[in-house]
């Protein structure tokens, strides 16, 4: 087992092109931390292994816990880095499974058992520990991107058979597979109830595009409180909206894993308004609100809160997101 402390410093805004983003002061997104650095742990030399990220300065006595599952052949912690530390820093424990070896191993169908046992594993590494942080596995939160968002969909359908804590809100970013088509069902009406959903696509995804997003969100019908949100480019202010906006890599991070996809994520990465009043305003506002019932208009509901990705430092307007809410056909006839 290899272990990393790395200490973290804040910082509150970043320029892309030209343009300065700030992240919000205050609130779901924000730069107000409890924690000043993150613990890095090791154990994912195997396919089903995993990272875990812990926080520290000053040590929690428990922590929430969050499962973050990579998209394909993303198995390099350092291409979401930034949002990792973001979470870990507002006091949550991620655990972040490797469910791939390579890029070309094991084939698909193992990704959803490997997901699976990193997350078991993770969860028993912490209970039987005594340098690891107490956590509390009741108040797990997923976020998956691309195949990771598939697979966090299957898994919390399926938690029960899965031996699993059972997620109390799910964040699919840009959910696909591609060519591929383990992992995905036929429909998602056996979404427990009452977790919470939201499921984000992106104007210019032209990877997976949004079939299963869209997906989805139509057929989770037994689950009332879920958004499909769409976000879209805006050119006046640098804002892209491909497949990968959620990269945003921290080097600090780095599994030394340069596969293809870590070094795409090197070459494409950006922090930007749509990671601070996006992707981490959206996931925040989510735990708060399925793990205690606060922020919930900052990831549901079509508000101006959660539609809402900020201003340029220079005073400039980003576009705002799309949100889509539940029509009455999208809602079992039971709630």
């Amino acid at each position: 087992m290899k272990n990393l402390f790395i200490l973290l410093l804040l910082s509150f805004s970043i320029t892309v092109f030209g343009q300065t983003f700030q992240q919000p002061t205050t609130g779901p997104g924000s730069a107000t931390y409890q924690h000043d650095s993150v613990l890095f742990h090791n154990y994912a030399e195997d396919a089903d292994g995993f990272w875990l990220f812990e926080p520290a300065l000053p040590t929690p006595k428990e922590t929430n816990l969050i499962v973050f599952i990579h998209g394909y052949g993303g198995y390099n912690p350092m291409i979401y880095g930034q949002w990792i530390k973001h979470l870990v820093r507002k006091g949550n424990t991620v655990i972040y499974p490797r469910y791939q070896k390579t890029v070309f191993s094991p084939s698909p169908n193992k990704f959803s058992p490997n997901v699976v046992t990193g997350i078991r594993n993770a969860i028993k590494t912490i209970e039987l520990s005594t340098t690891h942080i107490p956590t509390n596995s009741e108040s797990l939160c997923i976020v998956g991107h691309s195949y990771g968002g598939i697979l966090g969909a299957e898994i919390t359908v399926n938690w029960e058979n899965y031996d699993i804590p059972k997620p109390k809100g799910i964040f699919l970013c840009a959910p696909g597979t591609g060519p591929f088509k383990a992992a995905r069902l036929e429909d998602y009406a056996a979404m427990p109830a009452d977790v919470k959903l939201l499921v984000m696509v992106n104007e210019n995804d032209y990877i997976v595009g949004d079939e299963m997003g869209v997906k989805i969100f139509e057929t989770a019908v037994n689950t009332p409180y879920r958004n499909l949100i769409r976000q879209a480019s805006d050119n006046a202010n640098g804002i892209s909206a491909g497949h990968n906006e959620t990269y945003c890599v921290d080097e600090a991070f780095d599994s030394g894993h340069l596969n293809y996809t870590a070094k795409k994520a090197l070459r494409i990465t950006k922090t930007n308004a749509v990671d601070y009043y996006g992707y981490w305003k959206l996931f925040d506002g989510l735990i708060d609100c399925s793990r205690n019932g606060q922020n919930c208009e900052y990831a549901f509901g079509d508000t101006s809160q959660q539609r809402n990705l900020g201003m340029l430092v220079e005073g400039s307007e980003v576009k705002e997101l799309t949100v889509i809410t539940p029509k009455p056909s999208q809602i079992s006839a039971k709630e």
